[in-house]
């Protein structure tokens, strides 16, 4: 058995794949077990050079490997050069989603596809502290915003570029637990194995308006549309604790299922204080 590591990177697999491919080395005779090793593949060589053979897959099979590559999984790296695999040896099938390889990789797609949603809905910047950017290796001026982020694929590296375009000629830092980018307003910075001082700075990023926009966010909930299960499934719970809102959610959704969703709004509007309209 052939014990690779990639590192997590694509472009290195990629590289791999294609010199397994080229010696015909079948999927059952290699793993890509990390750094943390296969404790029931016994060591082989891996073959050196390029091989013989010289397989031809359709030219959309590389981008779909690619989106499904950042998907978080168990055999991530093995299931794709099985599709690879079978794929040149000529059963096309094992790329669609009917069969039963092709339907995995596809739901991979999609679920990378979804993450990379959250990351553009839920990802929120905060003004960067004074003077933090110092030792964050960012240049002399350092981001004028930060953000702290934790998606559950490797997504940041394609989902970062968004953010020029919403946030213009600003400098802003996002980091995450694995990897980070800077942008100082006129080139973008992608490390695949975020900086200590990067992730440090991007969580301890405060907003001093961040009141004002609490107050908005519980007064403009809507106890009477409260649905439980549509709010989980389009800002799962995972990321409230990341987002300013995200403390308040839990007491708003109890609220409102315990009797607010009733008469909530009827109370707030008979707190309020008004002047009395006589009969004309």
């Amino acid at each position: 058995m052939i014990s690779l590591d990639c590192g997590d990177c694509f472009d290195i697999w990629r590289g791999q794949a294609r010199q397994l491919l080229s010696h015909g080395i079948a999927p059952c005779a290699v793993t890509w077990a990390g750094a943390g090793g296969d404790l029931f593949a016994s060591a082989g060589p891996m073959p050196l050079g390029q091989g013989p053979r010289q397989p031809r897959v359709p030219a959309q099979l590389p981008g779909l490997l690619c989106q499904a590559a950042r998907y978080r999984g168990e055999q991530r790296w093995s299931l794709l050069y099985e599709v690879l695999w079978r794929v040149a040896q000529g059963d096309r099938s094992a790329m669609l989603a009917g069969s039963d390889l092709g339907s995995e990789l596809h739901r991979r797609v999609k679920q990378v596809r979804r993450e990379t949603h959250h990351i553009h809905a839920f990802l929120r910047f905060v003004p960067a502290a004074e003077g933090a950017a110092e030792d964050a290796a960012v240049g002399a001026a350092g981001p004028q915003f930060v953000a702290w982020h934790e998606p559950a694929h490797d997504v940041l590296g394609d989902a970062c570029e968004h953010f020029i375009g919403r946030m213009g000629q600003a400098r802003w830092l996002i980091a995450t637990p694995r990897d980070g980018a800077y942008y100082d307003g006129q080139t973008l910075q992608y490390q695949r194995h975020c900086p200590a001082a990067w992730q440090h700075l991007a969580q301890g990023g405060d907003d001093p308006d961040g009141g004002l926009w609490l107050a908005y966010y519980r007064n403009l909930f809507n106890p009477a549309r409260l649905n439980p299960k549509a709010l989980q499934g389009h800002m799962p719970g995972r990321f409230w604790k990341h987002l300013p809102e995200g403390p308040l959610i839990p007491a708003l959704v109890s609220d409102a299922q315990l009797g607010k969703r009733r008469d909530g709004q009827a109370r707030e509007v008979a707190r309020l204080k008004g002047k009395r309209v006589g009969k004309g």
